[in-house]
């Protein structure tokens, strides 16, 4: 393995971590949410490793949506690929001032580039008949069925919060940008990419692309880009520390260190919910069984102790 494989790193950063709550979701509020954790991937840059950043959009598309579905009487509505790509541009921006105004703090003359990425999808993968991926904002009960009488949205309550709309949630096959966003990391720039997942598209009969409205799960774009790049880690935050069994309840354990086989066991006996730490354990295992060596799952603000095996839920491939 290269120096620059054992130094490139995936960091996946949740949408959720630019929002903090429902009254604090203006661009100056997000600003402000993401400077710990772009402070926090300067310092990961310090250390000498090539990182690339993807994230999340849930809240924001959501919102970008909504926008448009209320105004579609006096603007022409727009598919979800695109408004998944206009929110790759615009958080992309966001983290991209953020994490250069953090590089100049620390003199480094890195530079940040922000790739908005089209990411290959099955158009008859189930998730299409069956949406299961909640965005947009915390809603009540009242609202959302409002909605979904209104606008024609599914909905359903999500882990005890509120209420969100759900759309298709396609498994992603192959990250069309892999290798200009692979190339850019080994030259030393910071890269953000596969912004909200990516754009879904889907491999048309003429042999063309086109898109598909859907949103991909960021956390498995993720490990599909880590082990199409080869990189030797694959970093996921999240809003906790580590990573627990029977989550919430008297016995709850946090995990370590697991092997493959033990998260895989985990799993499989339906530990992790399917909308909250579930996506980011498949996320998990799926780059171990790419040919990963390394992932790692905790919150910003354990990141550098979980760097140097101190904190997180770390999950380790073949030796």
């Amino acid at each position: 393995m290269t120096t620059e494989k054992k130094k490139l790193a995936i960091l996946a950063v949740g949408g959720n971590s630019l929002i903090v709550d429902e009254k604090h979701k203006s661009v100056e509020d997000q600003y402000h949410a993401v400077e710990e954790t772009c402070r926090h991937i300067a310092g990961l840059v310090q250390k000498g490793y090539r990182v690339v950043v993807t994230h999340g959009n849930g809240p924001q598309v959501g919102s970008l949506l909504l926008q448009h579905e209320l105004s579609r009487e006096e603007v022409p509505a727009m598919p979800l690929d695109v408004l998944v790509a206009m929110t790759e541009g615009s958080l992309g921006y966001i983290l991209q001032q953020s994490l250069l105004n953090q590089l100049r703090k620390r003199q480094s003359r890195r530079y940040v580039v922000t790739v908005v990425t089209q990411v290959v999808v099955d158009e008859n993968d189930p998730a299409f008949k069956d949406p299961s991926k909640p965005i947009g904002p915390f809603l009540t009960q009242q609202e959302a069925e409002r909605r979904r009488d209104q606008l024609g949205w599914q909905v359903k309550e999500d882990s005890g919060r509120g209420w969100r709309r759900l759309v298709p949630s396609p498994r992603p096959i192959k990250v069309i940008q892999r290798h200009t966003i692979r190339d850019a990391a080994r030259a030393g720039h910071i890269v953000i990419a596969c912004g909200g997942g990516g754009i879904p598209i889907k491999k048309q009969p003429d042999g063309q692309y086109g898109g598909i409205e859907a949103v991909i799960d960021k956390d498995l774009t993720s490990a599909v880009l880590a082990n199409e790049v080869g990189a030797a880690l694959l970093v996921i935050l999240t809003a906790v520390p580590q990573v627990y069994v029977s989550f919430g309840k008297p016995e709850q354990k946090a995990l370590g260190a697991v092997t493959l086989e033990e998260i895989e066991d985990l799993f499989a006996q339906g530990h992790f919910a399917p909308g909250s730490m579930g996506p980011k354990v498949d996320a998990a295992i799926h780059f171990l069984k790419g040919g990963g060596r390394r992932a790692l799952i905790t919150n910003p603000e354990c990141l550098p102790q979980a760097i140097e095996g101190r904190a997180g839920t770390h999950f380790i491939g073949a030796i």
